[in-house]
């Protein structure tokens, strides 16, 4: 499972990677910057769940800059690898108890929520590409998982 979900987080920061540089490429437009922040700052909110961590000042709608997007990309990047390479077999399948930004709250198994984390990065890529085809950006890459593997 280490190596499955070290795969798949490796593949999310190259996919997250290419879109941002389509973002500067098409001038930053505002709601592709704002997807893309939400993606990083969803990604922190999982983990400080994932690590049964206080959530504090953690959003996942964050306003950030365009800026600041690789530097937190590669930050959540690297805390990702550290905690999944951290884990043990048997941690996977571990109940995670947490509680949603509307106070509800849940428990799923950490893989459910590892899987989640990456799922949700690329459904916010498809939204980011239509915003940047709207921005006149001739052409996306392609950000699909089996033409990562394949490279």
């Amino acid at each position: 499972m280490i190596s499955h979900f070290t795969s798949l987080f490796n593949y999310d920061k190259h996919a997250n990677l290419q879109l941002l540089d389509c973002i500067f490429e098409a001038n930053q437009p505002e709601k592709a910057v704002k997807l893309m922040a939400h993606i990083l700052g969803a990604q922190q909110v999982w983990l400080s769940r994932c690590r049964q961590d206080n959530a504090t000042g953690l959003v996942v709608w964050p306003d950030w800059e365009a800026v600041q997007l690789k530097y937190i990309l590669e930050e959540n990047h690297a805390a990702y690898l550290e905690f999944v390479n951290g884990l043990t077999p048997n941690d996977f399948e571990k109940e995670i108890n947490y509680t949603t930004t509307k106070g509800v709250p849940y428990t799923d198994k950490l893989t459910n929520i590892l899987s989640h984390v990456i799922n949700h990065g690329t459904h916010h890529r498809a939204q980011i590409g239509q915003e940047l085809k709207q921005a006149g950006l001739a052409q996306l890459p392609s950000t699909d998982y089996i033409f990562y593997v394949r490279q």
